[in-house]
């Protein structure tokens, strides 16, 4: 990759000027923190009463450790705010618009919808139903395409899986696209998930896998080969294996890096370090993502910043990882098409 001097550092509003896709963002890792405050105002939530206080538990800091025990702890605090339906509403809501003012024109929000029931017990369904109606009302007043994901933990019940897996099934008509297939990865491995997985891809649904971030690139050979991933959450350790990389050119599997959350959760020791531009030489099919922007205190156009500038990953890279993302959407054919038509254009490439 091609260094850029100083002196070429490209002005922020040019990376949010830049229309972008984003396929690895959660739901969960997206609220506001002014939406926090209200919420635990009006529904009696015991948090920290200012914004300040409240940060430092549900984002990273920079003094904070970078581990992924640091970065999941700040889940555990997410978990208490979705207490009524209008509150599962209001942050699906609030997401996509904020995706909308970065410039995302098309965003794959996943959700999992066993921790949005939690606090207060609702049914999977009802969920699943709300944050569908929700993120689509939100599509068509800010004037963005958005696809949901349904996602599972690898720590919880395949039973619960499988409840998500064919609600999932049922809702495809109305825009949920994909399963996902998350959490901890280095002590749970995937086997009582791989027949809830094969039979969602034969009902339909797409699969996208958490695999090779806290794992080893086997992760990925396994997520491609047992449970039919068709794209890989963050995998940056699918380098560590020739096969598995041969593998995933094969099969044309598309990667959803996030490098500031890998950063941040310690996969990578130095963000300068971040793999994706050896990826890229590696010929894989790299996209970026922000992952839990609100966690990272991050945007998207953050993320091009950062992979441009201190990854020294050049514009037009950034610009076919861009389509990339919109080829290897979860939208219908018509759909997707017509998306890296526009895409092309928009982006004179």
């Amino acid at each position: 990759m091609r260094k850029h001097l100083a002196d070429e550092t490209t002005p922020f509003n040019k990376y949010i000027a830049l229309p972008k896709v984003e396929l690895h963002r959660h739901l969960e890792g997206s609220l506001r923190l002014s939406t926090m405050l209200d919420i635990a105002r009006k529904h009696g939530v015991t948090v920290p009463v200012s914004l300040l206080n409240l940060s430092g538990l549900v984002q990273v800091q920079d003094q904070d450790p970078l581990t992924f025990s640091n970065f999941l702890e700040k889940f555990k605090t997410l978990r208490l705010f979705y207490r009524s339906p209008d509150v599962i509403h209001r942050v699906t809501r609030e997401a996509v618009e904020d995706a909308a003012k970065d410039n995302v024109r098309y965003l794959e929000l996943r959700f999992t919808p066993v921790a949005l029931s939690r606090a207060e017990g609702f049914p999977l369904h009802d969920v699943m139903d709300w944050v569908l109606s929700s993120a689509q009302e939100a599509a068509k007043d800010f004037s963005i395409k958005v696809g949901l994901i349904a996602s599972v933990n690898r720590h919880e019940s395949p039973e619960l899986a499988e409840q998500v897996a064919w609600l999932a099934v049922e809702h495809m008509k109305r825009g949920l696209f994909g399963l996902d297939l998350a959490g901890n990865e280095a002590e749970f491995n995937t086997l009582p998930f791989r027949e809830i997985f094969k039979e969602a891809k034969q009902s339909g649904l797409h699969i996208t896998i958490h695999a090779g971030e806290w794992g080893p690139a086997e992760n990925v050979r396994d997520a491609i080969e047992n449970l039919g991933a068709e794209r890989i959450g963050h995998g940056t350790r699918a380098l560590e294996d020739e096969s598995v990389m041969a593998l995933a050119k094969e099969r044309e599997i598309a990667f959803e890096v996030c490098p500031t959350s890998n950063f941040q959760t310690g996969v990578v020791k130095e963000f300068e370090k971040h793999p994706l531009p050896r990826m890229l030489e590696q010929g894989l099919r790299v996209t970026i993502n922000t992952d839990d922007p609100s966690i990272s205190r991050i945007t998207l156009s953050h993320e091009f910043k950062q992979v441009h500038e201190k990854l020294n990953v050049p514009m037009d890279a950034l610009k076919r990882c861009v389509l990339i993302a919109a080829e290897e959407s979860f939208l219908p054919e018509v759909e997707k098409r017509e998306l890296v038509r526009w895409l092309k254009g928009d982006l004179a490439v």
